[in-house]
């Protein structure tokens, strides 16, 4: 390996941005030490939000390849770069979380709890995390983690629970939500890096990795399910009955079509930002059936994906390496592992092009990847979605990384199983 002086920058940048992510909490609580509304306590919320490690430390990346090697050579190499996946999020997140796409799943999740024997609380919780992320294999994975989560946000996050049962249904979340797509071949991030080198197609995924992955969420789903049962069985614990749709059947459809339309042309940002910008105007014309637009949030989130891919790109000189060493068995390890330090659809485009690999490598590669992609929040790329979603219901402090990943470890372990010994 002869790394280059921009390379050993950005990988040394790179573990600061992880090490970033650890201190979250910190930054939040020195946040409280001054006084509201000055700078200093704005200047460390800013630190202390997970959405903006990766972009504000990408940004420091470019500053310093400018300064330091030049100006020319920063500006190229980010005009090499590919943000058609953060843009991507960005508008599969604004048409998602809306009240019409929203409802609409609700509506899904409640129909299917009446049919499991179990109390409305915890048949409603068991579904969520069952139907939800497999969702993802149909409408992306980004758009299950954003409806899954208003959903979980709305009916169990807005009230009182156990911190135990928050860590691990948001683990369970974004584990069953990186294995819930794996279903069909243009859901998943990491399968889709490879699925057209590789021609991996419908048919294949379904019978190669669909079922295991649904045996794998269901499974985790009712560890959580038992996790929580005692905060589900509280007497004062109890969810209103189900709506009507609020949303006209001619508009759920409608969001549905553009959604449909956003996935079709994923790989073509030009069409789907017109799309999203067409979708604006419709929004803003049946304003009486929507929420505010979460704007806001779908930025942050395309911000952290975008850093990503800055700080990510100059990492392959030792990523590649390293995959190449490690027979199938260790690879699998190897990548659920990696994958909690680098956003696994760029584990997968790495190991894409070491050429010559066996049919064994591919699935061990891809097994491991979506496998650990619900260890930490850089581990998937819609991980974000639920952070921004959820972690404000985790106390003052937000989500605390490492409390996730322990809480991680079981449904992970679920999923490794699942996709290696079946």
């Amino acid at each position: 390996m002869n790394p280059t002086s921009m390379e050993i920058l950005a990988t040394v940048l790179f573990a600061i941005a992880v090490l970033h992510t650890f201190l979250i909490s910190r930054f939040q609580h020195l946040a409280h030490r001054y006084p509201e509304g000055s700078i200093g306590e704005n200047f460390f919320h800013l630190l202390g939000e997970v959405e903006v490690v990766f972009g504000l430390w990408a940004g420091v990346l470019i500053a310093l390849i400018a300064a330091v090697i030049g100006a020319g050579d920063a500006v190229a190499y980010a005009e090499s770069l590919n943000f058609t996946e953060p843009a991507f999020v960005f508008a599969i997140m604004t048409v998602a979380a809306t009240r019409p796409v929203v409802d609409l799943t609700r509506w899904i999740i409640r129909m299917v709890a009446r049919m499991i024997p179990l109390k409305t609380e915890a048949a409603t919780y068991l579904s969520t995390l069952v139907i939800g992320p497999l969702l993802g294999s149909f409408i992306t994975e980004p758009a299950a983690m954003t409806v899954t989560a208003f959903v979980l946000r709305d009916l169990y996050f807005s009230r009182e629970m156990k911190p135990i049962v928050q860590y691990m249904t948001i683990a369970v979340l974004l584990v069953n939500v990186s294995i819930g797509g794996v279903l069909t071949h243009f859901a998943a991030p990491p399968v889709l890096m490879v699925a057209g080198k590789w021609e991996w197609g419908l048919g294949f995924m379904m019978s190669t990795f669909g079922w295991k992955a649904v045996i794998a969420v269901v499974v985790n789903a009712v560890l959580a399910t038992l996790v929580a049962w005692s905060e589900l069985m509280r007497a004062d614990f109890r969810l209103p009955a189900l709506e009507k749709m609020r949303s006209p059947v001619w508009l759920t459809g409608l969001h549905l079509l553009f959604l449909a339309m956003i996935v079709m042309n994923a790989h073509h940002m030009v069409i789907f930002a017109g799309l999203v910008l067409f979708f604006l105007g419709v929004a803003a014309i049946t304003s009486e059936y929507q929420d505010p637009l979460k704007l806001r949030e779908s930025l942050l989130v395309a911000f952290f994906l975008g850093g990503l891919v800055v700080l990510g790109g100059l990492q392959k000189w030792w990523l590649e390496p390293l995959i190449r060493s490690m027979d199938d068995g260790v690879l699998f390890l190897g990548a659920a592992a990696l994958t909690a330090i680098t956003d696994n659809a760029a584990l997968t485009y790495l190991g894409a092009q070491v050429e010559g690999v066996s049919d064994g490598f591919k699935y061990a590669l891809v097994a491991g990847a979506v496998a650990g992609g619900g260890l930490t929040v850089i581990a998937n790329a819609p991980n974000p979605v639920a952070f921004s979603v959820l972690q404000s219901h985790f106390g003052p402090d937000g989500i605390s990384p490492l409390k996730l990943l322990a809480a991680a470890l079981v449904p992970t372990f679920v999923a490794m199983a699942a996709l290696w010994f079946l």
